[in-house]
């Protein structure tokens, strides 16, 4: 059963969608999403115990070898990525039942379920996959979904959110297709281990050069770099709870790892970062994100949309670790895709439940939080001391290796940058801070406690980040575990 591994954690949740809908069932949906990632937490873990000990899997599909047929390959790089995203599937699962009932019609929950199901398999397909144009169609599983996840959303709103996510992810995914299409075109591969052996000789190749930056442009959309970021804050602010936690958590981050996986596993550094000014181009739109989106951050009026745009920054973080080009950047960049991933996931789900018991995400409707809901709110805040990163959180820890890379390469004014967006999300989360705990509310507010399995969910991303604060062993071994896999591939 091993060596199918790597297939069945795409497999059984690519299953469960049409049998979510057959069944026509809540209840039978719900256990189906719930096994779905459960199991698929359940093969990433397994993997990466054998990974750990330097092993590869590589499972060919239908027994067709490549270059000619679709390869999975799991190790070092992208273990991490597939434990995330599982792991934050399983988390949704738990949290999505009660909040699921609550802003979703009953006829429509199976359905709403299969979209899950077909969102964590493409995620999943996306990162196992070895082939080009196979992470292709897995993007495009995962950006359908999400469109009709987005489109389901409490407010009406939620359907312009869902069509503007549509119409400028199709243009990312059509740039992607692209660039795919041109390196197939001068090399003969989809494959991308072949294409990594072939590119080398035709360096010079303008085809090439385009492909790269097709790639790069209709990447960067997916993972919301600034200033390709427009679809981002509203998909996530008008989408039903489950699915901001989800999406917040998971999409860009595995947006992020296909692009360190073309530029470093496919493209190669030496064109990517040598001959291309893609490091220059890189540092300048992640100072950008940190600066603009954290200044926007403290302007909004809604607690759903300020994590939004903190997301838009956070991204300019990790895209400052991976455009140097270097180990400890790249180590930078995979530990606080782990780290941001938990922290906001955990926001977002805690912002699910104020929306549940007060029927709004606005900060003022907010007053008073810390003493109506005390738990929700200490989760708000020990989460968003993650997100300032202070110590001992999870935040402080990758902020840190991030700065020592940046030092080590000599980018002060980067550091400077990362510095000034830090404290400005002193000033957006002191906001929240202020308005749940020592603002009065106009009138008395009385809550019901949160759902138990809403809140145990929500804790249990708040204190695995507070683990990997205090002990930033293991997930600092899969992010350099990862950058050394990366940079040998480049090499």
């Amino acid at each position: 059963m091993t060596p199918h591994l790597p297939a069945l954690q795409v497999v059984i949740p690519l299953l469960c969608a049409p049998l979510c809908v057959l069944l026509r069932s809540r209840t039978a949906a719900w256990l189906l999403f719930l096994a779905a990632a459960a199991s698929s937490l359940a093969c990433a873990s397994v993997m990466a115990w054998h990974v750990a000990d330097g092993e590869v899997f590589r499972y060919t599909m239908g027994g067709w070898r490549p270059p000619a047929g679709i390869e999975y390959v799991v190790d070092k790089a992208n273990v991490p990525v597939l434990i995330l995203v599982a792991a934050i599937g399983l988390a949704a699962a738990v949290y999505g039942r009660r909040s699921i009932a609550s802003e979703i019609e009953p006829a429509r929950a199976p359905l709403f379920y299969a979209c899950l199901c077909l969102n964590l398999a493409g995620l999943l397909g996306i990162t196992a996959t070895g082939d080009a144009f196979n992470a292709f169609v897995f993007l495009e599983i995962t950006s359908l979904s999400s469109y009709a996840l987005v489109a389901m959303g409490r407010r009406k709103r939620a359907l312009l959110a869902a069509f503007q996510y549509l119409i400028v992810g199709t243009i990312g995914a059509t740039f992607v297709l692209i660039g795919i299409g041109l390196a197939y075109a001068v090399t003969g591969t989809l494959n991308m281990a072949d294409l990594a052996q072939r590119l080398p000789e035709i360096y010079g190749n303008r085809a090439l050069a385009a492909a790269v930056i097709f790639v790069f442009v209709g990447l960067a959309i997916k993972m919301a770099l600034f200033p390709l970021h427009a679809w981002l804050p509203d998909a996530y602010a008008e989408s039903p709870s489950v699915v901001a936690t989800f999406l917040a958590a998971t999409n860009t981050k595995v947006a992020i790892y296909l692009l360190l996986r073309f530029a470093f596993g496919v493209f190669g550094a030496a064109l990517v970062f040598g001959r291309m000014p893609v490091t220059e181009i890189g540092l300048l739109l992640a100072c950008l994100a940190m600066l603009v989106a954290s200044a926007v951050a403290c302007f909004q009026t809604d607690f759903r949309y300020l994590l939004a745009w903190s997301s838009i920054a956070q991204v300019g973080y990790i895209a400052a670790g991976f455009s140097l080009a270097t180990a400890d950047g790249l180590t930078a960049a995979y530990l606080h895709i782990i780290n941001h991933a938990l922290i906001k996931g955990a926001l977002f789900a805690a912002a699910g439940i104020v929306v549940l018991r007060l029927g709004s995400a606005r900060l003022s409707a907010m007053a008073g939080l810390g003493r109506a809901m005390p738990w929700t709110f200490a989760a708000i805040v020990v989460a968003g001391l993650g997100l300032i990163g202070l110590p001992p959180t999870a935040g402080f820890v990758s902020k840190w290796v991030l700065a020592e890379a940046l030092i080590e390469d000599g980018r002060w004014a980067v550091l400077a940058v990362l510095l000034i967006s830090s404290l400005l999300s002193v000033v957006y989360v002191g906001r929240v801070i202020e308005v749940g705990w020592f603002r009065r509310p106009a009138e008395p507010v009385t809550v019901e406690r949160p759902p138990p399995s809403m809140a145990a969910a929500t804790w249990s991303l708040v204190l695995l980040s507070l683990v990997f604060g205090f002990a930033p062993g293991w997930p600092m071994s899969l992010a350099e575990g990862a950058a050394a896999v990366l940079m040998g591939g480049a090499e």
